[in-house]
């Protein structure tokens, strides 16, 4: 590899191009538009909002309830005061068990922060942009359950998603190191390693899936899209879109030979489980969340993934290809379905824009039947941000969006600023994850799944941890 490395040094091509990249990356670093992005990002604003006080406030009051009860040396070396330790297994376990199972975890693990932050008054509250609009976005969206069309039909959704969403605050609050970061990304990586061998063991062993999966008169090479734990070949490849990036980084960061061909295995069955997804839209994020990754890393990946993308189309196995390209097809019928299904949306949003029609499926099949084109019927809007927008209205979704906005600013500031490269590469494999995720999202709800959601909330709250992750370091486990 080295001797590649000094041979590709010595090409003339190879430098004019460096040369090339290097100068378009200090137009694009020192640009206008890359200097206004990151303004505000570091977060001061934050710490001196009506949160960050409001929280001081409460912190000083469960502080001296907990000294008065002495309850800060009775819980000294208590496992309950490791919500490090309970966030990664929270990440760790949660497409491997049961919807409510993973809520209970997530309810340890907040019961596990109060402990920590009552027994230790010293320790600091995690205060930046993402917080904010996280507590904003959990608030209105529980507001929604009550001006839902069925109230009692949206309550169990909206409590779920209020739960999992304040949790991207909790991991925030729990990740505030190195070590418990480092932890929490192994997790993730390992299970969703499993996911993917259990999904690749599906194929191999010829498991039965859903037909209504499978367009038979169209993509006859497809014999299965496997699903794994998630239920659901779309479900599964949501999943692993905001896993994978995280496992590529840990194979380049890794130091020790074992441990990088460890991550490297759990990265391949990873990938090789997202193609037999045979998701279209599972594909387009991949390929999406691969370029931020490699043109991240470094600007004269650019020219290596165009022609990386031409060698695809003569490489892929002709099941596959056919597969891709079917991608904005109407003669397929996934893709007529989700037409219609957002045609019928964006009629009843102009009705229900504001307050939208409240969480959950019950909600939605009251009012979606109404407008509905060919009398298709469908769970949910198969789109991420038209479905926030119907769950919660037009707050919701400005507040959804910010959220986002505020992670990848916060995350492409830190990627600016860090000089240790480790760190780096897992801020920009944090980058990857949510764009490759939203992209995905354009084409399903991605939060139809709880576990899902619980994941992409957990990757949010490791987001904004990697981006504090400087200042928290500092800052007791």
């Amino acid at each position: 590899m080295q001797r590649l490395k000094e041979i590709a040094g010595a090409s003339l091509l190879w430098r004019c191009l460096a040369a090339i990249g290097a100068f378009c990356s200090r137009l694009w670093t020192g640009s206008a538009i890359v200097s206004r992005f990151l303004a505000g990002a570091n977060g001061n604003a934050a710490r001196a909002s009506v949160f960050a006080r409001a929280a001081a406030a409460v912190r000083r009051v469960w502080c001296a309830i907990f000294a008065k009860l002495k309850l800060d040396k009775a819980l000294r070396n208590s496992i309950f005061c490791m919500p490090w330790l309970w966030c990664a297994a929270t990440a760790f376990l949660a497409p491997l068990i049961s919807t409510m199972a993973a809520l209970a975890l997530v309810g340890v693990t907040f019961f596990s922060r109060a402990l920590t932050f009552g027994r230790d008054r010293d320790r600091a509250f995690a205060s930046s942009p993402v917080t904010r609009w996280t507590l904003l976005f959990a608030l209105v969206y529980f507001a929604s359950i009550f001006t839902s069309v069925t109230v009692s039909g949206s309550l169990k959704h909206g409590l779920m998603h209020v739960a999992f969403a304040l949790f991207a605050v909790a991991t925030l609050q729990s990740l505030n190191t190195r070590k418990s970061l480092e932890l929490a990304l192994r997790a993730v990586a390992v299970s969703g390693a499993l996911v993917a061998l259990y999904g690749v063991y599906q194929y191999v062993s010829g498991a039965t899936g859903a037909a209504m999966w499978v367009d038979k008169e169209m993509f006859t090479g497809i014999r299965l899209r496997i699903y794994s734990t998630l239920e659901n070949p779309n479900v599964l490849s949501e999943y692993l879109l905001l896993v994978i990036p995280f496992s590529a980084a840990l194979v380049l960061t890794s130091k020790r030979a074992i441990t990088k061909l460890f991550f490297a295995g759990c990265f391949g069955v990873m990938a090789i489980a997202m193609l037999l997804t045979f998701a279209r839209g599972g594909w387009l994020g991949l390929i999406f969340a691969a370029a931020i990754f490699l043109v991240m890393l470094d600007r004269r990946f650019i020219l290596l993934g165009i022609v990386g993308l031409i060698a695809l189309y003569f490489l892929l196995p002709d099941v596959i290809l056919q597969r891709f390209l079917s991608i904005g097809n109407t003669g397929d019928s996934s893709t007529s379905y989700r037409l219609y299904i957002w045609l019928a949306t964006l009629a009843m949003l102009r009705k229900f824009w504001f307050t939208g029609i409240g969480p959950g499926t019950a909600a939605f099949n009251k009012v979606y039947p109404l407008y509905s084109y060919n009398t298709v019927s469908a769970p949910h809007s198969h789109n991420l941000f038209l479905q926030v927008m119907c769950d919660s209205g037009i707050a919701g979704i400005i507040l959804f969006l910010a959220v986002i906005f505020s992670s990848i600013r916060a995350l492409a500031a830190a990627v600016r600023r860090e000089t240790d490269k480790k760190l780096r590469v897992y801020q920009i494999a944090a980058i990857s994850a949510i764009g490759g995720f939203l992209v995905q999202s354009a084409t399903d709800y991605s939060f139809y799944n709880y576990r899902v959601t619980l994941m992409f909330w957990v990757v949010v709250g490791i987001s904004a941890a990697l981006a504090a992750v400087p200042a928290a370091s500092a800052a007791r486990a």
